[in-house]
């Protein structure tokens, strides 16, 4: 074989060279432009959002913001209020203690004259029919004070004995009294209404023998 046909033979049988395909690549060359124009239409979409957005949420703090104020202005009048209160509430206790005490002193006032009269009579002598009668009027001063503060003295002698009422100091035989009744009045009792300041210390009768049991020491 010649070298022009060895050399036309190995052309053939050679690996071919690829060859550029042209309606491919005009192909991808048409559709990147409208990909492109998607994306730009996309982007300027959102850009054009996000100030509304941004409007929308500054609103609503803006908002939040007015009624965190309020609720703040209407807590602290709230505390202002309660304080007026408790200091008007306060200072109007404090004036009725202070007309209380010195209507007790005015009232008191009377009796230390009384007082006063008697210690000058006994001083200046006599049978002591004055004092008496000084220490009779001061009694009479005391006792009209406290009827008028409602105090009223609490009846004791020859009554039932009532622990609400009474305080038995002692237990004594008394053939004149059934068991169980005051016999004496140590110190009064007195009571404010309904409420008693101080019940009355008495003595209460006990039943008597019978003749037929023994006495404490085992006589009869």
């Amino acid at each position: 074989m010649s070298n022009r046909n060895k050399e036309h033979s190995d052309g053939k049988n050679g690996p071919a060279e690829p060859r550029p395909d042209h309606h491919q690549h005009h192909k991808s060359d048409a559709t990147e432009p409208g990909a492109a124009d998607e994306l730009k239409d996309t982007t300027a979409a959102d850009a054009s959002q996000a100030p509304a957005a941004s409007e929308g949420l500054e609103a609503q703090l803006a908002e939040k913001d007015r009624e965190i104020a309020e609720l703040k202005d209407k807590y602290l009048r709230a505390v202002a209020d309660f304080e007026n209160a408790r200091k008007r509430i306060r200072q109007q206790s404090e004036e009725s203690v202070r007309l209380q005490r010195e209507s007790l002193l005015r009232d008191l006032l009377p009796i230390v004259d009384n007082l006063e009269r008697a210690v000058g009579a006994a001083q200046g002598g006599g049978n002591g029919q004055t004092i008496i009668q000084g220490v009779q009027m001061v009694l009479g001063s005391l006792l009209d004070y406290l009827r008028v503060q409602g105090v009223t003295p609490i009846e004791a002698k020859g009554r039932v004995f009532d622990p609400r009422l009474h305080e038995a100091v002692d237990h004594v035989e008394s053939p004149h009294h059934e068991p169980n009744m005051v016999v004496e009045e140590m110190h009064r009792g007195y009571a404010a209404g309904d409420r008693i300041l101080r019940p009355a210390r008495v003595s209460v009768a006990k039943g008597a023998l019978k003749r037929d049991e023994p006495d404490a020491d085992g006589t009869k």
